[in-house]
Parts: structure tokens; C-alpha cells; sequence
């Protein structure tokens, strides 16, 4: 495995791992997470697959040099970069919850050129809910509750217990039940998110929640897997099946049991359908 630093057009330094070789997969993790999260993936995909899985601007405990307050738009400029760093003409890419974002905002600035499979795992187009939309978080994510959370993860002190608050008190019983006994995977992810930054986090935080792309959907062009926990912590059913009937080539893969996380449920599968969908079968 090899752990390099390229810089993006404004001067910042982008961390990457890059693991295995053949077709290049590009990995793209959630907010507060990194590219650690991939680890499970590592060994089903890496013996056929170059797999790149770079630590998103504000992530990872890189210290940040250029902005302080950087948004879903540099980090959609950071994955072109990326690609044009290590000439990558078409890329193999999956997005986690923010992620997934980060694609379709780099479809939106970009287009689908760059991209010769996508994979989008458990989100919402729409963070936001509203009297027309409930396809956002927790299916009741009005812009009072939005602004509550922030100001929450602005509370001097308060950013990790919010952000551990955000995952466990939504739509998994489970989550909420092992969070309320502060159960050791709880107080591992405590303590991961301990190195993270809170201001770029936040401000990341505000983009991602200001953000549409359900226009984006259909301008998809090439064969899309869209991979959902049925527990999800933030999404339910309806949500899936949106950006199922919106997404032009998708493949809508249902989880049983799974979390916001599915693909760390079932590494093995979700290697295999990625598989599938770039050989076309």
C-alpha cells in the first residue's frame, strides 16, 4: 500500500492511498470519516482493481493550508484533480453518504466523462426536507432542525458528541439502543473523531446540507449501482427507490439489516456487484 500527497489547484495538499492494480476505483468516504473506512474492500477488490482512496480536504488529521472553510465544490474540483494528477481519463467511482455527494456535485460541475461506472451508497439527494420533500434525513430534517444541529456542532466542546448524536438517534433502533450503553464501537468512534477539525468539518457540513442534486440524477449516463440499508440510520425505502427511478442505468441493491454502512456489512457483495457492473453482467 502506498500512502502519496498530491496538491490541488489551489495550493492544498490532497493524502491518498493507493492499494493493488489493474482497473482504477476510485473511493470516496463519508463526512467526518476517511480512508480507512474502505479497509474491508481492500482485499475482495485490490487483486484486480487499483484502487485510490483519498482522505476528502478536512479529513484524515491533515491539517488544511489553503481555506478553512471549504464546501462540497472544491471537493468535487479535488476529485478532477485527483484524476488529472494521476491521468486517469474514465474512472470506476463509489461514493459513501457524503461521498455520493461529492459525485453528483462533480457531475454537476463536470459531467459524467470522468466516470465509466458509478456506485452510490445510501444517500439522499436532498439532505433537507420540506412539505413536498421527505426523501431527506430521517424523513423530517426540516431547515429548523438543520439549524439546530449546526448550532449544536458549534457549541465549544459539543462538535463529537453532535456528530455521534447525528448517527445514533435517527432511524436505527439498534444504533440508538448500543449508543445510550456507550457500547466500545461507540467509544472507538469517540475517539476517532477526535482528530477531526470541526470548522472545515462544519463548513463541509452547511454545503452538503445546502445541496440538491435531484436534477443531477438523470443526467447520469453510465451504469450506476446504488446500494441501501433497509436500517439505514437516515434513509428509508422511498429514498432508495427515488434515486432508483431517477438514476437512468441504475441497479438498486436493498441491504437487509444494514445500517447506514451496507457495504461494510457485506464487503464480499458489494465487491461482487461492483464487479458485476463494470463487466457488464
Amino acid at each position: 500500500m502506498q500512502h502519496e500527497t498530491i496538491s490541488a489547484d489551489d495550493g492544498e495538499q490532497l493524502h491518498i492511498r493507493l492499494s493493488g492494480s489493474g482497473t482504477p476505483i476510485l473511493l470516496l468516504h463519508g463526512w467526518t470519516s476517511s480512508h480507512a473506512a474502505w479497509a474491508p474492500l481492500i482485499k475482495p477488490l485490490a487483486g484486480q482493481h487499483r484502487l485510490l482512496r483519498p482522505d476528502a480536504r478536512g479529513h484524515g488529521g491533515h491539517p488544511l493550508s489553503a481555506t478553512r472553510a471549504p464546501d462540497v465544490r472544491r471537493l468535487a474540483r479535488d476529485v478532477i484533480n485527483l484524476l488529472d494528477h494521476y491521468e486517469i481519463g474514465r474512472v470506476v467511482a463509489v461514493g459513501h453518504s457524503m461521498g455520493a455527494l461529492t459525485l453528483w456535485q462533480c457531475i454537476r460541475d463536470f459531467g459524467c466523462e470522468r466516470f465509466s461506472h458509478l456506485a452510490f451508497i445510501d444517500q439522499s439527494p436532498k439532505l433537507l426536507t420540506d412539505d413536498i420533500w421527505s426523501g431527506g434525513i430521517y424523513g423530517d430534517f426540516d431547515s429548523a432542525h438543520a439549524q439546530r444541529l449546526i448550532d449544536e456542532f458549534e457549541s465549544e466542546g459539543n462538535f463529537v458528541e453532535a456528530v455521534l448524536r447525528l448517527i445514533a438517534l435517527g432511524l436505527n433502533d439498534k444504533a440508538r439502543a448500543t449508543y445510550l450503553r456507550n457500547t466500545i464501537g461507540w467509544r472507538v468512534t469517540r475517539e476517532a473523531l477526535r482528530s477531526i477539525d470541526p470548522l472545515p468539518a462544519i463548513a463541509i457540513w452547511k454545503s452538503l446540507v445546502a445541496a440538491d442534486y435531484r436534477d443531477v440524477l438523470p443526467a447520469i449516463e453510465v451504469p450506476t449501482l446504488l446500494a441501501y440499508g433497509s436500517e439505514s440510520n437516515f434513509y428509508t425505502r422511498a429514498t432508495a427507490n427515488y434515486v432508483a427511478q431517477h438514476t437512468p442505468q441504475a441497479r438498486l441493491s436493498l441491504y437487509g439489516g444494514a445500517d447506514h454502512c451496507p457495504h461494510l456489512w457485506q464487503p464480499e457483495r458489494f465487491a461482487a456487484e461492483l464487479s458485476e457492473l463494470i463487466d457488464g453482467t
